[in-house]
């Protein structure tokens, strides 16, 4: 005889055609209601992935992952703590900056963070040069005093490739007619779009010799990092703050872009735990649909019992067939949500182009494609979680079922 008994029944109960239709009809409404919850909550957690991965892209492609600072205004004896931190094996790549406040003036008049690099360099520590959108980054040549603007921030100023932009550093310069602002004419030579807004409306780039000559600087301000983990930020920072000594400052990303990370996770933290009421609900329809089945068996489980079948047996049997629905649904769920998942651009882009609609304007948000991320652990996390409230929902049904009497159930039969 097949082996083991609960699991047996459980599955011959499956797939019996039901004298009660509803039943049946109920146990598809669970199934469904299952596959549904599971589908939402694995498209939109990975829906949360993909803002957090697309986020972190454009924030990190334009900060860097460390920095190391001076005490004073330019970092001292650079070019040592430049090869103390090449040195360390998390580190990709090391680039000495300038960053300064200024005023910048074209058509129109605009603030600005001035960021002095080295374009030979700046390739090994950020995005820059691939999110150019008019000329080129390498265009900086020391000397030239040319100028790479933020898309948004060369709109505002009111300029292009090839116009002139003066700049006006928040210093003043003693004269005999008096202090007044320290200013150069510089070049447009590129335009990048970062897709964020802080830096495509306020930050300008030039080269790193110009930079110091502008300020009157005998160095660079800064040496931004780049590391193999993003995520080893903090030790690494640490261990080279040591290596340095006291006249230096290392700071990390997350030091600056903490809370709003942190603000994302625990959203997606929070998704996770609404839309899980939804399979919370779905897989509770189990409850309905195993007590009106046991209802229903009720000559079966007191003929089974008279067989000498125990109540933890009959129990079993239950939840044998409660789980296998529920495992049906979760199934199904997971399927349809990893296809969507996968898929999810493509999908929103033709309802696009059918209907004639936009769900993120680009002329409104910076991410104007729905971005997804489908991550295993998090299909993995929603199985265990459905599966568990299935699981539940069939312990009250099976138990009623186990305390079924032979003789009362037998009685009128």
């Amino acid at each position: 005889m097949f082996r083991p008994l609960e699991v047996f029944i459980g599955l011959r109960y499956t797939r019996a055609k039901r004298r009660n239709h509803f039943i049946s009809f109920i146990s598809l409404v669970s199934i469904l209601g299952i596959a549904v919850g599971v589908t939402a909550l694995i498209t939109v957690i990975s829906v949360m992935n993909g803002f957090d991965k697309e986020l972190k892209d454009r924030i990190l492609g334009m900060v860097a992952h460390a920095t190391i600072e001076g005490i004073g205004e330019s970092v001292r004896d650079w070019p040592e703590a430049l090869k103390v931190a090449r040195e360390d094996p998390h580190v990709l790549g090391a680039a000495p900056y300038v960053e300064r406040q200024a005023m910048l003036q074209g058509t129109r008049v605009s603030g600005a963070i001035i960021r002095g690099i080295d374009p030979a360099l700046e390739a090994g520590v950020s995005e820059i040069g691939a999110r150019m959108v008019d000329g080129r980054l390498d265009a900086l040549v020391p000397g030239k005093f040319g100028i790479v603007l933020g898309k948004e921030l060369a709109m505002t100023l009111g300029v292009g490739v090839g116009d002139l932009v003066t700049v006006f550093a928040p210093e003043f310069s003693a004269t005999p007619i008096g202090a007044i602002p320290r200013m150069k004419r510089f070049t447009v030579v590129g335009v990048f779009e970062a897709g964020m807004q802080e830096y495509d409306s306020g930050l300008a780039v030039v080269a790193l010799q110009d930079a110091q000559t502008l300020y009157r600087l005998d160095g660079p301000t800064g040496i931004r990092l780049r590391l193999d983990d993003m995520f080893q930020a903090f030790p690494v920072g640490r261990r080279l703050s040591q290596q340095l000594g006291q006249f230096y400052r290392v700071t990390d990303w997350m030091q600056g872009h903490s809370n709003f990370f942190k603000a994302i996770a625990m959203e997606k933290k929070v998704m996770f735990l609404i839309l899980s009421l939804i399979v919370a609900v779905a897989a509770f329809n189990l409850v309905s649909t195993l007590v009106m089945l046991v209802q229903d068996k009720q000559a079966d489980i007191a003929i089974l019992r008279t067989l000498g079948q125990s109540p933890a047996s009959v129990m079993g049997t239950f939840m044998v067939q409660g789980v296998l629905v529920g495992t049906l649904g979760i199934a199904l769920g997971v399927l349809f949500g990893v296809l969507l998942s996968l898929n999810l651009s493509a999908i929103v882009h033709w309802v696009e182009r059918t209907f004639h609609v936009t769900f993120l304007s680009p002329d409104v948000y910076y991410i104007s494609e729905l971005p997804s991320d489908l991550h295993g652990s998090d299909v993995a996390w929603i199985t265990l979680t459905a599966f568990l409230f299935c699981t539940f929902a069939t312990l009250y049904p099976a138990r009623r079922a186990a305390k079924t009497e032979p003789a009362a159930a037998l009685r009128y039969e």
